[in-house]
């Protein structure tokens, strides 16, 4: 059974790593790269700004602390344990992976830390915002993260799944205690 999931997961690889164009490339790169987003995320902390005010110091640190804890999760609790090599890394697929400016990152990818911390945002902010098109805005903003790792050649689909599932996990947990911090905090 794990070998069936793995030759799928691989063909699923093969085939949205697959078709690199140049400008797509450059469009990846940028999506891929977490500073391309400092502008999205001062816009996204106005608008905490204008639903919480004085309490926005809350939210913040419990973004910060929940993305803190994201990172620190899939890189120890799942890379360092299952170390399953990124495509990048994995012979016998080096040859077929196309990378984006030859980069490839860390030995192991499950699970993919970019999809784990850009869920666990998604995740948090919806619950936060309560709105159904921001919600819809915020799934796409982090499955176009998601296909770009792909797309760059660092990780499988797998990868990505395990990290929006552990994303959406710890999202909802960051939630629930930013929620009663909150409540003590008006008391």
């Amino acid at each position: 059974m794990i070998e069936f999931l793995e030759y799928i997961d691989t063909r699923l690889f093969i085939f949205f790593n697959g078709n690199h164009t140049p400008f797509m490339d450059s469009v990846m790169d940028a999506v891929t790269n977490k500073y391309t987003w400092i502008p999205f995320y001062l816009i996204i902390l106005f608008f905490v700004w204008k639903k919480v005010k004085s309490k926005m110091w809350l939210v913040v640190l419990s973004v910060v602390i929940l993305i803190t804890l994201s990172d620190q999760i899939s890189v120890h609790l799942f890379k360092e344990i299952f170390q399953r090599y990124r495509p990048c890394h994995n012979l016998l697929l080096q040859d077929r992976v196309q990378l984006i400016n030859g980069h490839c990152g860390g030995d192991y990818g499950f699970v993919s830390s970019h999809a784990a911390n850009a869920f666990a945002l998604t995740t948090f902010l919806i619950f936060f915002f309560r709105r159904r098109d921001f919600a819809l805005f915020m799934y796409l903003w982090a499955s176009v993260v998601c296909y770009s790792r792909v797309y760059a050649g660092v990780h499988y689909p797998f990868d990505i799944l395990g990290g929006m599932m552990l994303g959406i996990f710890l999202g909802l947990i960051g939630y629930k205690i930013y929620f009663h911090l909150d409540k003590s905090y008006a008391e």
